[in-house]
């Protein structure tokens, strides 16, 4: 049984950095891929961030040059290092797992998200 559990959320200003953890277990983390997806009230999920098991990332436009993907396979863990927040980027981020290495498909187990809220 996959679990995710995300970690790192709270309450910032615009233009501050918060960084978000996704430890997961129940499987060989290293050979899956990953996602960052947030949810934001009255809107549907969206695609944050995209890290396949070789490394390769993709980002959403609006958070390019923003934030940034990574994964440490030692420790079966994936982060979110997102800096120059915004108000716009307030939601709920959840953690993803894919059942392939890379992302070319839809994610298969979810974590339980962490809020985010940037205030103005």
């Amino acid at each position: 049984q996959v679990q995710l559990a995300e970690s790192g959320g709270g309450l910032v200003q615009a233009g501050d950095s918060l960084r978000l953890s996704c430890a997961a277990s129940g499987r060989t983390f290293s050979a899956y891929a990953m996602a960052w997806y947030r949810q934001a009230p009255g809107k549907q999920r969206e695609l944050v961030a995209q890290i396949a098991s070789g490394g390769n990332r993709n980002y959403a436009d609006s958070v390019k040059g923003r934030f940034t993907i990574s994964r440490d396979n030692a420790k079966n863990t994936m982060s979110l290092q997102m800096n120059s927040l915004k108000p716009e980027d307030t939601a709920v981020y959840y953690c993803a797992a894919y059942n392939t290495g890379s992302y070319y498909s839809h994610p298969y187990y979810w974590g339980q998200g962490t809020q985010v809220t940037v205030s103005s």
